[in-house]
């Protein structure tokens, strides 16, 4: 029992040699003292594994950075859009109305794990009963259809403290691959299913701010799972950096400014070319899953 012992524990120590490692050895056995003709050791699977999720864990912790930097600027932008509603300032209002909510559609998917969150902040009319409705939507309506602030003010209250709530909460989250990934995925079916319908914006039609600000997130989760996707597999990690580098100039010809025009001015071929380069990331985009063993 001894021998084997020592032998796992200079198998184990060879394989921290070859990856770099710095740790010393706690025993005396060295990696040149297993005979060539010894059976090979089982691995440590736990070690193993450890050793493994490292990329994924270090991928996970860098957005979650970004999920806390997009928190931080959500808060601080919805609190000057509710102070431009609650003054009644009804063209500033509708100024910031959509830049606001681009912090929010980059991590969507974080929000929709959190609860009521996502409805509370994000819900269309229909989505809940009325008595339940609030958030960006409800006074999106006032915004544009009845062109007034008045009566948004308890609204606008509740939408600044759910932001709060929502940097509150992603603090104690726990973030992992599988929801790195699932999250890319899902921020291209938000484009697909109700950006590129102009169902979103209904009634602002600021539908191209959100579309922009799922793809970005989607590429945020592309970007820090890139080194180990790279590894496993170059080639579909060089056609999905290729695919978001087409959606972006897509997107390109309808920038206005810092922002973008109105999505009914879009012709239905455009419309059609936006959610064929939409459709074409999504496809590379969902195997990365199966390549990262996720």
């Amino acid at each position: 029992m001894q021998t084997r012992n020592m032998i796992a524990a200079a198998v184990l120590c060879s394989s921290f040699l070859f990856s770099g490692c710095s740790t010393e050895s706690t025993t005396n056995v060295q990696p040149a003292s297993v005979p060539a003709s010894a059976p090979a050791a089982q691995p440590d699977t736990g070690a193993t594994a450890a050793t493994a999720n490292a990329p994924l864990k270090d991928a996970t912790e860098q957005y979650r950075k970004y999920v806390i930097e997009q928190c931080d600027a959500f808060v601080k932008a919805t609190e000057e859009f509710v102070t431009a509603v609650k003054s009644g300032d009804l063209k500033k209002s509708q100024e910031l109305y959509a830049p606001t909510r681009m912090y929010y559609e980059r991590i969507e998917p974080i929000a929709e794990a959190l609860g009521d969150l996502d409805p509370n902040i994000d819900a269309r009319e229909g989505d809940v009963d009325e008595k339940e409705w609030r958030g960006f939507h409800r006074i999106e309506k006032a915004l544009w259809v009845d062109k007034t602030t008045k009566g948004q003010e308890t609204y606008a209250d509740q939408l600044l403290n759910d932001s709060k709530l929502l940097r509150a909460k992603v603090e104690t989250i726990e973030i992992d691959p599988a929801m790195l990934l699932t999250g890319a995925v899902e921020l291209l079916n938000e484009v697909s299913s109700s950006k590129v319908t102009g169902e979103e914006e209904r009634y602002s039609h600021t539908d191209l701010y959100d579309f922009a600000a799922n793809v970005e997130g989607a590429y945020k989760i592309f970007e820090v799972l890139k080194p180990e996707l790279e590894a496993k597999d170059p080639a579909l990690a060089k056609t999905i950096e290729s695919r978001f580098a087409e959606m972006t100039k897509a997107l390109e010809p309808y920038k206005k400014g810092d922002g973008y025009v109105l999505y009914q001015e879009l012709t239905q071929e455009q419309t059609k070319k936006l959610s064929q380069a939409v459709d074409a990331l999504a496809e590379p985009l969902s195997n990365m899953g199966k390549t990262l063993g996720v």
